[in-house]
């Protein structure tokens, strides 16, 4: 016999006598499922068919927004104003939310008010079937095919197909055009750096003498030619540089490299060549540049190598010099891509 105490009313003096010989269970009874309950667009015709143009309604949406995107897209061009890339963005963020947001609610409500809603319990058993489960399996899919009521629903059917057909141009449609009607893959080679063009601060434009450049001290730098630039942003999105001057004695440098720095002046892409973050934060005492971002770091001591993250290259490096008024310009454009790699650049 064992006891134990019982809540009963709260006083603490009830107790259960439990006979040690009463057998245990081995298992519980299965309960099965609760009973399935009707919904309105099972039971009324009107409901089924109201639940049905909400769904070819969403889907609708989805279209229109498609389309919204496509059209902004080649009518509100970025431009070269805050204004206009926020509208530009505004827009397109706009038009592939409700193309997105279209479909996947239209698939939840039909889920929800139109397909079969009855539970169903299926037993585990190995990995690989036997034929006739497979057979059945194939079974099951024709079944919930038919019991989702698209063929004998034309209009929820096309909306359906026209909304998934419409919506990867989303994706490809700037893919294929590109900024400005054209993907030229060889502009993201290049940079609008030249011979002779002069290093100036950013955002002033002020040139930069190698004089003002002290030992430690940074300068962030664009070219000067950049307001010649079409598109003067993404111009400088590719161009802008990070500009350092070290003892020269702490400087490592290739020797195919020798030639591209200026008395310990060292200029350096500001495009990580991970993901394109911008790369800014320098450690004066170890020559260490860090990416904000994930945290890649670039030694300027020694050729901007990686020297933690997950960066695989390093920084490209724009060979300068001093003109005959002792003013920072390039020898020429970088010699490599700048940025994380494309599929033209795999490394």
């Amino acid at each position: 016999m064992s006891t134990q105490q019982n809540p009963g009313n709260g006083d603490g003096n009830e107790v259960v006598v439990h006979d040690a010989t009463t057998p245990i269970p081995a298992h519980f009874e299965n309960p099965g499922l609760p009973p399935h309950k009707a919904r309105q667009a099972d039971v009324d015709p009107r409901a089924a068919k109201r639940a049905e143009r909400q769904v070819v309604a969403l889907f609708t949406i989805s279209i229109i927004g498609t389309i919204g995107m496509i059209v902004a897209y080649a009518l509100v061009p970025p431009g070269d104003t805050p204004g206009s890339m926020r509208q530009s963005n505004f827009l397109l963020g706009l038009g592939l939310f409700l193309s997105l947001m279209g479909i996947g609610t239209a698939a939840v409500h039909w889920a929800k008010t139109l397909m079969n809603d009855h539970e169903k319990v299926e037993m585990r058993h190995t990995q690989r079937s036997s034929d006739e489960t497979r057979e059945a399996a194939v079974e099951v899919l024709k079944e919930g095919a038919e019991d989702s009521g698209i063929g004998r629903r034309g209009v929820l059917k096309g909306a359906v197909v026209t909304a998934l057909a419409l919506f990867p141009l989303t994706i490809a449609v700037p893919l294929v055009t590109g900024v400005g009607g054209t993907w030229n893959v060889g502009e993201l080679k290049h940079t609008i750096w030249r011979k002779g063009v002069r290093l100036t601060t950013d955002p002033a434009g002020r040139p930069i003498k190698a004089a003002d450049v002290t030992i430690g001290s940074v300068f962030h730098v664009i070219p000067e030619n950049l307001d010649e630039a079409p598109h003067k942003l993404e111009a400088k999105a590719k161009a802008v540089v990070l500009l350092v001057r070290l003892d020269p004695k702490d400087l490592t440098e290739a020797e195919d490299r020798k030639g591209w720095s200026y008395d310990g002046i060292v200029a350096y892409s500001k495009i990580c060549t991970h993901v394109g973050c911008p790369v800014a934060l320098y450690e004066q005492q170890t020559h260490h540049l860090l990416c904000p971002c994930h945290q890649s770091t670039f030694d300027v001591a020694d050729g901007a190598k990686v020297v933690f993250g997950p960066a695989k290259r390093p920084l490209p490096q724009l060979p300068i010099e001093v003109d005959d008024d002792g003013y920072l310009v390039a020898q020429s454009d970088f010699l490599e891509p700048v940025g994380p790699s494309f599929w033209e650049r795999l490394k």
